[in-house]
């Protein structure tokens, strides 16, 4: 169990900012992807992420974006739909001093519907409620991928992996508690 001090916080386990806690929104079904998962993933993006266009679509606790930008990713996009949420986003962002983050109040789904602008790394966690996985790898090969982008996947482990677009290859892939997560990537076609 948490202690009161610590149970809205997260940590950034690597980069320029490692070791450092930041306050997250307390709201329900918020649930920052893992220290030990974290890890995993940020160890499979080490040759990819310096330098990076990251796409964070559900940013949450800004777990996934915040540790991108401190890894030397050039610029992350955080998306979110709840007003605290982007809030506490945009103060974590101002309390780091990341220029390169941009947070973004909007929904995922909608966000997609306007002209794209490739990505080299997307972050896919969406709320385990829905099954948005697959609908949201689907927009993102309309252009939102910049060749050989790297997507994760974070989902509950009671559900199988989302059919992927044609030509993405799901090259990681790993279980950790309730929770399966993997990387996909995503050659531009042709």
């Amino acid at each position: 169990m948490k202690s009161p001090q610590s149970a809205f916080q997260v940590r950034i386990i690597g980069g320029m900012h490692r070791g450092r806690r930041l306050q997250f929104a307390d709201l329900p079904g918020l649930r920052p992807t893992g220290d030990r998962i974290r890890e995993t993933l940020f160890n499979w993006l080490q040759p990819y992420i310096e330098g990076a266009r990251c796409l964070d679509l559900f940013a949450g606790s800004g777990a996934l974006g915040l540790e991108a930008a401190s890894r030397g990713a050039s610029e992350v996009v955080m998306l979110d739909t709840a007003m605290a949420v982007v809030r506490q986003l945009a103060e974590n962002k101002r309390l780091l001093g990341f220029d390169q983050v941009s947070v973004v109040r909007a929904d995922a789904l909608q966000w997609l519907e306007q002209d794209a602008t490739p990505f080299d790394i997307v972050f896919l966690d969406p709320p385990f409620v829905g099954n948005l996985l697959e609908p949201l790898c689907q927009r993102l090969s309309m252009g939102w991928l910049a060749d050989g982008a790297h997507i994760y996947l974070e989902d509950t482990a009671s559900r199988d992996m989302p059919t992927l677009p044609e030509g993405w290859e799901l090259r990681k892939q790993k279980s950790a508690g309730q929770v399966h997560y993997g990387l996909a990537y995503a050659p531009l076609p042709g």
